[in-house]
């Protein structure tokens, strides 16, 4: 699947950006826009030494683990001995990576996966130490990955997989990596899990308006972006433990005009977000599970750039969202966090926003019509 900006901030939302947290160690990680395939090789996380310190400044972060042994007053986010399956990491500046991080510094066990063409790079820069300093966590320890999968969310079994996929020389050497192989996979491993986040898109034809978007691209769009998550949450629930919490990301562009945003991927986050209200109800009244979905605003990444104007939406965003600073994909992560712990327990079937406030506006206040007007401004920008 190609990568595409069709992830969150979108999520995929998918748009987000690998910048530095001012003084700390916990980067601004941005969103994985393309499709995951996860491998069945294992992958523990190296005790490599690093610089605590570098982790300690991370104040977003600081209420929801303890640092350095200190305790947090308040309610602080428990997910110990809970386990996570993100599908969606394929590198160390997406949503999912933000999230994973998130859930380990609350205690929870991680497991993750890179789509199959990129889970050698993948593994290959996790085990070098590429992605050490976006490890650190606020106690100064390194995330720990427990097991890398692969899953290719676009097939359901191996039965639906067209032949040059399984002849494709990106795929070779790798197994198992359909939805319904990797949840049987997950299962025979470790027999359950807590939390289920699906943080993966792809619209091939995302830079393309709507009226020229083809079938074709407009169904792949929707094949990957949100069937993808009816699929993992229809083979995983039945080994997602009563009580746990699974969620995807979205974006704004499913219910308000984002020009320049095609493809038919706006269709594929308003399908996604009204496949999250039904599936609120029935995994909720089946399984105990709850179901919700993150609408992130605008960050940079490298998916995002497949879109070709993200930094123009950024700057959109800091000039006209009620909080005129740039969104961090930690901001998402602790509130994913939050979703999946029993302080979100009678929460289900929502869109959460975690955009700054963008969503809540109806102009844009930086419009020269409005330059008249007693405008708040913050003085920081």
């Amino acid at each position: 699947m190609a990568t595409t900006a069709a992830t969150t901030a979108a999520a995929s939302g998918a748009m987000l950006r690998k910048a530095t947290f001012k003084g700390a160690a916990w980067s601004k990680l941005s969103s994985s826009s393309h499709i995951s395939s996860f491998s069945s090789r294992s992958f523990t996380s190296s005790s490599l030494k690093f610089d605590k310190n570098k982790a300690k400044e991370s104040s977003a972060i600081k209420a929801m683990s303890q640092t350095n042994n200190t305790h947090v007053s308040g309610l602080p986010i428990n997910l110990k001995g809970k386990r996570a399956f993100i599908a969606g990491v394929a590198d160390d500046n997406g949503y999912g990576w933000a999230i994973a991080k998130a859930l380990a510094a609350a205690g929870a066990e991680i497991l993750v996966g890179t789509w199959v063409p990129a889970l050698n790079i993948f593994e290959s820069s996790l085990r070098r130490g590429k992605f050490d300093e976006s490890r650190v966590l606020p106690d100064g320890s390194l995330m720990e990955i427990t097991k890398v999968y692969p899953l290719d969310a676009v097939f359901d079994n191996l039965e639906d997989v067209p032949e040059d996929i399984k002849t494709n020389k990106r795929y070779a050497g790798s197994s198992k990596w359909t939805v319904q192989e990797v949840a049987e996979s997950v299962k025979n491993d470790f027999g359950s899990i807590d939390i289920l986040v699906h943080s993966l898109a792809n619209g091939p034809e995302v830079t393309k308006p709507l009226l020229e978007t083809s079938r074709n691209g407009y169904l792949a769009a929707l094949s990957a972006s949100s069937y993808s998550y009816i699929s993992l949450l229809k083979h995983f629930v039945p080994i997602i433990n009563p009580g746990g919490s699974s969620l995807s990301l979205t974006y704004i562009a499913s219910e308000k005009i984002i020009p320049g945003y095609g493809g038919g991927m706006s269709s594929a986050k308003a399908a996604l977000e009204s496949d999250t209200r039904v599936l609120a109800f029935e995994a909720g009244r089946k399984h105990r599970v709850r179901v919700n979905t993150i609408s992130a605003g605008p960050l940079r990444s490298r998916a995002a750039k497949a879109i070709g104007f993200i930094d123009m939406m950024i700057d959109y965003s800091i000039a006209n969202a009620p909080l005129q600073k740039e969104l961090s994909a930690d901001e998402v992560g602790n509130t994913a966090a939050f979703l999946a712990s029993p302080l979100a327990s009678a929460i289900t079937g929502t869109v959460i926003y975690v955009d700054n406030g963008l969503h809540a506006m109806g102009v844009g206040v930086d419009s020269p019509i409005f330059k008249d007007l007693n405008i708040p401004k913050d003085e920081n920008h």
